[in-house]
């Protein structure tokens, strides 16, 4: 059986955080780690945006910014374009190329692109260990569908299970349960 964990939580709480703690733990195990992440910018103490960054390559891109034209979650415009040649691809590289995939997060941003719903999908199926983030409110027949698959782990995170949720993760990813 596949191991596919996600994680959910109220913004801010440290899904991020402990996605990164998780890669930093297999890549010093020697496994290849790829798909995408997505984080904050900040300018001044003000959140401006959200960039979107592909492990294996590096390479990073626009998610969403205040302002612009294009579909608007709140402030923010989605830049579908780096979502789907950065964001979408670096999912497709890492089903390829890589021993685990990451993929945060499946949220309102990313739900605009049917290219980002199609492989999300396929790696849902995929036989290949999944450590994602899933929107903690939206409702969407896809997010729902994660959160309610048997094979997928769900870990809402909170204050209280942050700092040891990144070794529960690490030992499901790697069948040490």
């Amino acid at each position: 059986m596949t191991r596919k964990v996600f994680l959910t939580g109220k913004p801010g709480v440290g899904k991020t955080t402990i996605v990164e703690r998780v890669i930093s733990m297999l890549r010093s195990k020697g496994f290849k780690v790829g798909g995408m992440v997505t984080f904050e910018v900040r300018e001044g103490g003000v959140r401006k945006g959200f960039m979107v960054t592909d492990i294996l390559t590096g390479r990073k891109g626009v998610l969403a910014w205040v302002g612009g034209s294009g579909p608007k979650i709140g402030k923010y415009t989605v830049n579908l374009k780096d979502l789907e040649e950065i964001g979408v691809n670096a999912i497709k590289l890492a089903l390829a190329d890589a021993d685990i995939v990451v993929v945060d997060e499946v949220g309102p941003m990313e739900l605009f692109s049917d290219n980002f719903r199609s492989i999300t999908k396929a790696l849902i199926k995929a036989d290949k260990p999944v450590i994602g983030v899933v929107h903690y409110k939206v409702k969407d027949p896809l997010v729902e569908s994660i959160k309610k698959n048997p094979d997928v782990k769900v870990f809402e995170v909170s204050v209280e299970n942050r700092e040891f949720l990144p070794k529960k993760v690490l030992d499901i990813l790697l069948f040490q349960n």
